[in-house]
């Protein structure tokens, strides 16, 4: 394949990505304001229309500021690419520092830290202007500024280390070095599950020992008719930042916690969050969180083993507008750069198999969660946290099945219906 060819490849992949989701993002806000006028007939006794039509509101404004998401991306993914972006960066990069280690590992993180830097107005619309119109956000600017320093610095005192071990292995340990930093890389994502609980997550939210003692009883019950063990029941300061909730367990081996957001258990009542809480459970005894471990790393394995076949390639490298590198230490870290930047791209039709996969497990946590406690309970639970997450009940049926991680309401309170005695 010569450069030019698989430029006009990325172009055309560009071009029909960001086609078809803006494509999908316009029937999605179509069909929701279709539906705004009417509560759906399974809901008309439990939500009121003001905040269905809310629900529809706040979904069409994060829709659509998504479509100029898409746009930028694009954009910024071209000026990188194409537009010479990385090759300047790298050159830069390369007149100031001698080691050819060094210089990948500062051109991948001068690329990081600008993207960064040029999607913080995003950012910062979403959370103070879409969340707070909506009365979700609680988080000052300050705090916002302080998540994000920390976020720096966790990542450079954990993802520094871990960038120079990578370039290294890419760089020494022959055709095969694709193995080698599989192999590291899910020992660095097993580490980070183990130690997340107690040293990562509490940088950022406040974790306290669940207090109601009649909640807690119930919960240890369930807890142990399910067979599942953990290190301690928490409630976490979530509304500190939004008004959204959720629970969820967290850890690996003898780490494991239960997490509350605070908003959930202002919000439900006791059998309402044990129904929750057993459907989180269902995740852990249909081992789907084992499942998603092993299904993510065996892609990652794949995808390293593709970027070894294209590394070695000029077209790659020209085609994306990068000068070909003259040893394999100075190209290392732009294979690396330019294959995850332009992954997406070529993912892009994995993206519904993924969504149905992920809404599969919902569907048997939920049946096991109806097992365990009144599935009339879940329902109710469900119920709650779409209205108070204003989350819309009518969301186009092709954008759903694309993108949704969790089955459309309807459809998962309908299964949960059937599943009752």
């Amino acid at each position: 394949m010569s450069a030019a060819q698989f430029t006009f490849i990325f172009v055309i992949t560009l071009a029909f990505t960001s086609l078809a989701r803006l494509w999908l993002a316009r029937r999605h806000l179509a069909h929701i304001a279709a539906h705004r006028a009417v509560v759906p007939a399974a809901f008309r006794e439990k939500i009121a229309l003001a905040d269905h039509q809310k629900a529809a509101d706040y979904t069409s404004a994060k829709t659509r500021f998504a479509m100029l998401d898409i746009l930028f991306d694009a954009a910024l993914l071209l000026a990188f690419t194409l537009g010479g972006g990385i090759q300047f960066i790298a050159d830069v990069c390369n007149s100031w520092l001698d080691a050819p280690l060094a210089q990948g590992v500062a051109t991948i993180v001068a690329v990081l830290l600008l993207s960064s830097l040029l999607e913080t107005p995003f950012s910062l619309y979403r959370t103070f202007v879409i969340e707070a119109r909506f009365g979700f956000n609680k988080m000052t600017l300050a705090l916002y500024f302080k998540d994000t320093l920390k976020s720096l610095l966790l990542g450079a005192i954990l993802g520094l280390p871990l960038l120079f071990g990578v370039l290294w292995l890419m760089s020494a340990m022959g055709a095969y070095w694709w193995l080698y930093v599989w192999l590291v890389w899910m020992v660095f994502n097993l580490l980070i599950l183990f130690i997340y609980p107690a040293f990562i997550a509490p940088l950022f939210n406040k974790f306290t020992p669940l207090q109601d003692e009649a909640l807690k009883a119930r919960i240890e019950a369930l807890l142990g008719k399910c067979g599942f063990t953990a290190s301690g029941l928490f409630v976490m300061d979530g509304s500190k930042r939004s008004a959204h909730g959720n629970a969820y367990f967290t850890g690996f081996g003898k780490t494991k916690r239960i997490v509350f957001f605070d908003t959930l258990l202002e919000r439900l009542s006791g059998n309402e969050i044990e129904a929750v809480l057993a459907h989180e459970l269902g995740h852990f005894k249909r081992r789907h969180v084992l499942k998603r471990i092993v299904a993510t790393f065996a892609m990652s394995l794949g995808f390293l083993w593709l970027l070894g076949q294209l590394m070695q390639t000029a077209w790659f490298y020209e085609g994306l507008g990068v000068n070909t590198p003259h040893s394999t230490e100075s190209g290392t870290a732009l294979a690396l750069l330019l294959f995850f930047m332009i992954l997406p791209l070529f993912s892009f039709l994995l993206q519904p198999l993924l969504s149905a996969y992920s809404r599969k497990h919902e569907f048997e946590a939920d049946a096991y969660a109806a097992g365990q406690t009144a599935a009339q309970d879940m329902v109710s639970a469900l119920v709650k946290l779409y209205q108070d997450n204003a989350s819309t009940l009518t969301p186009d049926p092709l954008y759903s099945n694309f993108y949704d991680s969790h089955p459309p309401a309807a459809l998962r309170i309908a299964h949960l219906q059937s599943l009752r005695p």
